[in-house]
């Protein structure tokens, strides 16, 4: 399997970007924030921040403004950071795999319960 050269430079902006979060960014509406993926087009040209943020609609979208506004800080840092000619411009969304994934696991256990039901009811 090939390993594209936009895969690792999204590998490498995922780890910088986490620790950035870890250690050196101390805006309080970025503590909950982890960076799920990175996604990069092949001219390494743009970016895009999957990010999950615990807690509330609120919060969410104080997290993301979060991490616009930090976001030339965080494109200044990547640049000294991994060498690249060309920097990518970064866009920052939301991820929301996890709230998906959760929705899948409830529907798969109401179906799980309404057949224990069932065979309950045919005995």
């Amino acid at each position: 399997m090939l390993y594209k050269r936009s895969d690792r430079v999204g590998d490498l902006i995922r780890q910088v970007v986490s620790e950035m979060l870890l250690r050196e960014l101390n805006d309080p509406r970025l503590e909950s924030v982890t960076i799920t993926e990175v996604e990069i087009t092949d001219d390494l040209k743009l970016a895009t921040v999957f990010f999950s943020a615990m807690g509330s609609k609120p919060r969410e979208e104080e997290a993301l403004l979060g991490l616009q506004s930090a976001g030339g800080y965080i494109k200044k840092k990547l640049g000294k950071e991994l060498r690249l000619r060309y920097v990518p411009d970064l866009v920052f969304k939301l991820d929301r795999s996890f709230e998906y994934g959760s929705k899948i696991d409830r529907l798969i256990q109401t179906i799980q319960e309404e057949k224990d039901r069932n065979l309950k009811e045919d005995r």
